[in-house]
């Protein structure tokens, strides 16, 4: 039973995860300013706007573990093989192998064709999965592991970098040799979805969150609730928790929501039977409030659900990734479909994550030419400060551990999501203001100077050069 119930708050810890990392162009710093990801690099093989890093090339060298003269061992993975959620996040493994024959299609990295080696952590197995990595991988690239913190301390006794698809346990987000595209650290907050909900809907100002006894989920309704705070909004606390585990009866959370004089909700939990029934309760009882969510709910799953039953049409999102929808105007959405969906992959938005993963470390590995190393990716990749995958998601600060500033906006209408902010599509808002400060404390880990977690680390772990 303990087991269980561990295995439960860790996949309630790993939607957490994904719901804020899915959060995130050209950055701006001016209140309110749109950024574009829709203009295409003018190299004859690119991925939206970032010219293509793959191609021929004479490097020579075994310059470091997995590096030879002609290719570079690289790991990556999921947790696909976990048995309560068959495929979970399998869509990462899928990009990040659709990428690597792409790139080799091309040539490789400077010539060097690059050997992927695909982990499966099944969940409850990152820390076996990472000790294999550590014997053979020159990097892990693109790979999302739901208990990453387990394996955290195996990755830095041996020094192996990383620029992942998404990290979740703290001392996993903040650890050392550790890169992300959207990085999502425990003491910086992207407050941009609830600034434009704020902006937008005038009944906002009613809101009230969906709190459940998932503990990540009571963290993230606590963190949501601090900054709502900051913005001049008092939350109504309408004395509803939800049961991580299931409730008999939702009617009586929706009449006490209705009660409370609630005009508009927001969740951070993610979408399953429980907050469906929810939302259908309500609408059984005629309260239809506005529906600002996390973006775990952007996608086929609640779609679907809605398609039925229509409980879901007030229902906005906020993305830092640019919706499937828009790929008819951002050059990079329909690359990576092309790409992935064309081999057969599936295709989601952590697997558009674990693609920007990718490409930056394709990006940095090329500039390394035959001097490539450990040493060489970690001084590159803590100089890249602003990165959008080409236009996939807005624009973050990878090489300083930073969140985006930027969102977008959009609303479930039957089985149909469209961008309502900004009314471009393609666009993102952005404003530097908007990304917060946070306890870390409230994490659970301690900070150094850098801002890397001192929980595993050691005075051999790989620094960027002075």
């Amino acid at each position: 039973m303990k087991r269980m119930r561990a295995a439960r708050v860790g996949v309630a810890t790993l939607a957490l995860a994904l719901l804020t990392s899915a959060c995130a162009g050209e950055r701006s710093g001016t209140d309110g300013q749109t950024a574009s990801g829709a203009t295409e690099a003018s190299s004859a093989e690119s991925f939206g706007t970032l010219e293509s890093p793959c191609g021929k090339g004479d490097a020579k060298g075994a310059t470091d573990q997995g590096v030879t003269d002609d290719s570079i061992a690289i790991g990556y993975g999921d947790d696909r093989g976990f048995a309560t959620i068959p495929g979970l996040n399998a869509e990462m493994g899928d990009a990040v192998k659709a990428m690597i024959d792409w790139c080799n299609g091309q040539g490789g990295i400077n010539g060097r064709k690059i050997v992927g080696h695909q982990y499966d952590a099944a969940y409850t197995q990152a820390a076996s999965v990472m000790q294999q990595a550590c014997t053979q991988d020159f990097m892990l690239v693109g790979q999302g592991f739901a208990y990453d913190e387990a394996a955290e301390p195996v990755r830095v006794g041996c020094n192996l970098p990383t620029v992942a698809g998404f990290t979740v346990g703290p001392n996993s987000s903040m650890g050392p040799m550790k890169f992300e595209p959207l990085p999502y650290p425990v003491d910086k907050y992207n407050s941009a979805p609830l600034q434009l909900a704020a902006k937008e809907f005038p009944e906002f100002k009613d809101v009230s969150l969906i709190a459940s006894s998932s503990p990540p989920v009571l963290q993230g309704t606590a963190k949501v609730t601090t900054v709502l705070k900051e913005m001049g909004i008092e939350p109504k606390d309408c004395g509803v928790l939800l049961s991580a585990q299931g409730d008999a009866s939702y009617v009586p959370f929706a009449e006490r929501y209705k009660d409370c004089g609630v005009k508009a909700l927001f969740t951070s939990a993610s979408p399953g039977a429980g907050q469906f029934s929810l939302l259908e309760s309500m609408s059984r009882i005629g309260l239809k409030p506005t529906l600002m969510y996390e973006a775990t709910w952007y996608g086929k799953t609640v779609s679907d659900w809605n398609a039925g039953s229509g409980a879901g049409d007030n229902m906005h999102v906020g993305l830092a990734f640019q919706p499937f929808e828009n790929a008819d105007k951002v050059p990079a959405v329909k690359k990576y479909l092309d790409i992935v969906g064309g081999a057969g992959g599936k295709t989601a938005l952590l697997g558009m994550q674990a693609t920007s993963a990718f490409l930056l470390w394709a990006t940095v590995a090329k500039d390394c030419g035959s001097d490539l190393s450990r040493q060489c990716m970690v001084d590159g990749l803590s100089k890249v400060t602003k990165w959008d995958g080409g236009g996939l998601h807005g624009a973050s600060d990878p090489g300083e551990n930073l969140p985006t500033d930027c969102a977008l906006l959009v609303q479930l209408k039957g089985a149909t999501w469209t961008q309502t902010v900004p009314d471009k599509a393609g666009d993102f808002t952005c404003n530097e203001k908007w990304v917060v400060d946070t306890d870390p404390a409230t994490a659970g880990v301690t900070l150094n100077a850098d801002r890397v977690s001192t929980k595993f680390l050691t005075d051999k772990v790989i620094k960027p050069s002075a």
